[in-house]
């Protein structure tokens, strides 16, 4: 997987690498000012996800992805939004060696229903046609008028950089690794011991649902924490990037 270092920090502090994982329809260079103060205090390294970017021929589903991301990330704190939550969470129970710390920005363990887990991955078909049918720019267009994604002001959403997407390559992320091609992974979540971290927005009334879920059945090693804004919270909420970090570094959140 493609990887580019965002910066990096002298700060005796830092506890080292960040790896970052973006959501759908984004690329590594969609982190905004959220990875560039992460990049004051820790090595980061941001990576294209299969199917986008300049990995929008690559091919994988989850669990490949995890593996290329854990080639390419090394041992690090994995910080995964939405689909990038997904990768990530895949990376942990696949290669936790790798994984130091955990944070799932708005993600989920999966849909744990057969029947909806089919009518997620039939909406994701249908929703693969639809791109190859109009195009990633048309799509775009639908995919901000969404409700989940509304809220996200104009300047946050980087439309420049998303365009560099391609239509097969955004179809291929959707069927190879789209929601409902997930398997649930409720039952391992207790394996995970690393320290893990779930960010949600306080408008992100599912996420935060599944986020307290996610804590529970995790363990006493998660913490639960929401800020303010919708399913793209760390965008939205300036404390964001200093309140992962101060984490990361201590366990501590003071907001």
């Amino acid at each position: 997987m493609p990887v580019e270092e965002l910066g990096g920090s002298d700060d005796e502090s830092s506890l080292g690498r960040v790896v970052l994982l973006h959501g759908f329809t984004q690329t590594r260079r969609c982190w905004g000012a959220f990875g560039a103060e992460l990049a004051s205090h820790h090595t980061v390294a941001a990576l294209d996800s299969p199917g986008h970017g300049h990995a929008s021929d690559v091919s994988a589903d989850l669990w490949r992805a995890a593996e290329l991301a854990a080639r390419a990330g090394g041992e690090a704190t994995y910080i995964g939004y939405s689909m990038g939550a997904r990768i990530a969470l895949h990376v942990a129970i696949a290669r936790p060696e790798v994984v130091q710390r955990l944070v799932l920005i708005s993600g989920t363990a999966g849909i744990d229903e057969q029947a909806r887990r089919a009518e997620r991955r039939a909406a994701d078909e249908a929703l693969a046609e639809r791109i190859e049918r109009i195009g990633v720019e048309q799509f775009l267009e639908e995919w901000f008028s969404q409700p989940l994604l509304a809220d996200l002001a104009v300047a946050e959403r980087d439309m420049a950089e998303r365009l560099r997407n391609t239509a097969a390559g955004l179809a291929r992320s959707l069927r190879e690794v789209g929601a409902g091609t997930q398997e649930p992974l409720w039952s391992r979540l207790g394996d995970l011991k690393m320290p893990v971290l779930l960010v949600t927005g306080t408008n992100d009334f599912r996420y935060r649902e599944l986020a307290r879920r996610v804590g529970a059945a995790i363990g006493a090693n998660a913490r639960h924490i929401e800020l303010n804004g919708g399913h793209t919270v760390h965008r939205q909420d300036p404390r964001a990037a200093s309140l992962i970090s101060r984490w990361i570094r201590s366990d501590v959140i003071k907001p």
